[in-house]
């Protein structure tokens, strides 16, 4: 029995792990056991500062930087270790948002096909919109007002070499009725010795001019300047502001103030009335072939444009299904042989004579005023293609459109998106809002009406002014439109040949009267004539696609590397980083601050003190009492203590101290 009480006290002391020996040795006073749980060394989650957890943290981590902290010898070593370990960390960080910022890139990869492929539509227009004979009682004031300002202006009159058109001059010179385009809109002459000052056209006396003056041509490039240059001076309904254009040829100036009084006389022709006063698809095409084989008017399909009159398309989807070719080559491609007129052109709407031809997709709106290719008469022009597709990707890689929905203009073309149709609509839209009009060279919105003297009489101040806030960028129509995601782009190459040649012009030229002969009632020249060759130069067809650099898996691949390469981490001890630095540093910092309530709120719990003295009996120890101070305490009297007492060793001589031990602790006497 003493043999067994001597190895527990032993077990006790040497804290050797035996809990229910213990138990039994120290069963007197339970808190000895909280007392020894509580300084024992405490690591890990469960560190009692932040200090200690990062001390922790660093001795048992796999990132090797950290650890060199921790155990390296020396404040130097030490420092080194800590620079290096920072260095390390900022490169992770700066690598991994380099990583982030290349997320949304795109790699552009070139594809090269031979296939069969669809044969674009074609849209050809006469570049002077409607015969002359058709339209010279609308434009006879018109014309007869413009001769005067030339006559004034260069000191002679235009020489009429048609028969048709010198009736025509008598007749009005001898009218004698008051100039109302003049009045209008008078053409002025300015000297750069007089501002504020203009001589005008039709009287020659000077008048005095107000607003800012615009040069048309020195917004693009310097010009030389002149003494005198001509421009015309338009105003705001109640004539306060005004603004001047001025031009540095007297023909550029002529020509934008005929064609200003151009457009507001045609506005108010019906449009079936255009379409018969312009070309039919009989006069204008003489011959046509595609592929080999014969084709006629019934293959192109009419569109109406306002500034080129009525202009007809091959190959368009509303006809029949989509052309397709199969070889390349002029031979395998559009032929056709178009009927000018030159004699029914307006003199002073166009000063060029031929055709206007561009290629487009099917649902695509044709802008021949804006990428239309000239076709010269008495030339054979070749035209070859090289036909590419590109695919943009959308957000968050671009700031293209898939079909324009996303975009906060209404298309008023009725046709596939496209940059330009979005920028003309909100031209086209601004117009109809300011200016309470629509411009005739577009179309015509739902509601609206084209802008004519009449109803607008100074509709065109604001259009110019509208028009100079937009080539500026100031309404704001390039920052909201954006270019489509997916597009087809004919690349062209065009080639001249003079056609016919002397020798095949003799027996060319009638055979070619007598087959338009029906339409024409004339004889053909070659100055009518046009021949056009549209045709794919080969079959490879080049496709530019573009796809993300990256992807999920290739991204957190990066950061792996990253996290290896300077630090030898990984997920896990990044997870292990989170955890450390985030959850458990909190847990402490709430876990001190809880026991700082704890202990306010305590104190404000507590009942006051009443001034009486204090009973050193009845005092209590917060700290828990070891087992060499709970032998000091005192006795209570006739109290019962639990337990067994240590054993009576022959060396220990305790008697003194013990005189008065309780009765029922007494060892029995030896025997």
């Amino acid at each position: 029995m003493l043999a067994l009480h001597r190895e527990q006290d032993r077990r006790c002391r040497d804290r050797v792990p035996a809990p229910q020996s213990c138990t039994l040795a120290m069963a007197p006073g339970e808190k000895i056991k909280a007392k020894i749980k509580k300084n024992l060394p405490v690591t890990g989650p469960q560190a009692p500062t932040i200090k200690e957890l990062m001390q922790w943290y660093c001795l048992n981590t796999n990132t090797h930087g950290c650890r060199r902290i921790v155990v390296s010898r020396g404040r130097l070593r030490r420092l080194l270790w800590i620079l290096f370990t920072l260095t390390a960390v900022a490169l992770i960080f700066w690598q991994c948002a380099l990583l982030v910022f290349s997320f949304y890139t795109v790699s552009v990869s070139i594809k090269i096909h031979f296939q069969k492929l669809d044969f674009p539509a074609v849209t050809i227009c006469n570049i002077n919109p409607y015969k002359y004979s058709a339209v010279r009682d609308l434009l006879a004031d018109l014309e007869q007002e413009t001769r005067a300002a030339l006559k004034t202006l260069y000191g002679f009159s235009e020489t009429n070499s048609r028969k048709r058109r010198e009736a025509e001059f008598r007749s009005l010179a001898s009218g004698g009725t008051q100039p109302k385009f003049l009045n209008l809109v008078p053409l002025l002459i300015f000297h750069q010795d007089e501002i504020g000052k203009a001589r005008d056209f039709l009287t020659g006396r000077k008048r005095k001019v107000s607003g800012s003056i615009i040069h048309k041509a020195s917004d693009v490039m310097h010009v030389h300047e002149s003494k005198e240059v001509v421009g015309f001076q338009l105003c705001s309904n109640d004539t306060s502001n005004c603004a001047v254009y001025t031009f540095s040829s007297g023909v550029n100036a002529i020509h934008e103030w005929y064609k200003l009084h151009y457009m507001n006389i045609m506005a108010q022709v019906p449009l079936e009335k255009k379409i018969n006063m312009s070309y039919s698809a009989e006069e204008l095409l003489v011959t046509c072939s595609f592929d080999g084989r014969s084709c006629d008017a019934r293959n192109f399909t009419l569109f109406h444009h306002p500034m080129h009159g009525n202009c007809y398309t091959f190959n368009n989807r509303e006809n029949e299904t989509i052309l397709s070719t199969s070889m390349g080559g002029s031979e395998y491609g559009l032929q056709v042989i178009l009927y000018i007129n030159e004699e029914e052109y307006n003199p002073f709407l166009v000063s060029s004579t031929g055709a206007k031809v561009i290629v487009h997709r099917q649902d695509e709106y044709p802008f021949i005023e804006d990428v239309g290719t000239e076709i010269e008469t008495a030339m054979a022009t070749s035209i070859g293609m090289h036909l590419t597709e590109s695919f943009k990707l959308s957000e968050p890689y671009s700031q293209c459109t898939e079909d324009g929905s996303d975009v906060p203009i209404k298309n008023i073309y009725h046709a596939a998106y496209s940059l330009q149709i979005c920028l003309h609509s909100c031209f086209q839209t601004k117009m109809v809002e300011k200016c309470g009009c629509a411009q005739y060279s577009q179309p015509l919105p739902a509601a609206a009406n084209y802008c004519n003297y009449q109803q607008h009489p100074n509709w065109m101040y604001c259009y110019y002014q509208l028009h100079q806030a937009f080539v500026q960028e100031e309404l704001g129509c390039q920052s909201v439109c954006r270019e489509a995601c997916s597009f087809k782009e004919w690349t062209l190459t065009t080639s001249l040949a003079q056609w016919p040649s002397a020798v095949s012009e003799k027996w060319l030229l009638p055979i070619l009267t007598w087959d338009q002969g029906r339409q024409t009632h004339k004889k053909l020249n070659k100055t009518d004539l046009a021949k056009l060759l549209i045709f794919y130069k080969d079959l490879n067809q080049r496709s530019i696609v573009e796809s993300p650099a990256n992807s999920i898996e290739m991204l957190l691949s990066n950061f792996g590397g990253q996290l290896g390469l300077w630090m030898s981490c990984s997920v896990v001890c990044i997870i292990e980083i989170i955890e450390v630095f985030f959850i458990d540093s909190l847990s402490i910092v709430a876990r001190h601050q809880w026991q700082k309530a704890k202990g306010w709120w305590a104190r404000r719990q507590a009942p006051p003190n009443l001034g009486g003295q204090e009973n050193p009996a009845l005092q209590i120890d917060d700290d828990l009492p070891t087992f060499t101070s709970a032998l000091r305490l005192p006795p209570a009297p006739g109290a019962q203590v639990p337990g067994t007492p240590p054993p009576r060793y022959n060396t220990l001589r305790l008697e003194k101290a013990f005189s008065n031990q309780l009765t029922d602790t007494q060892l029995p006497a030896e025997s």
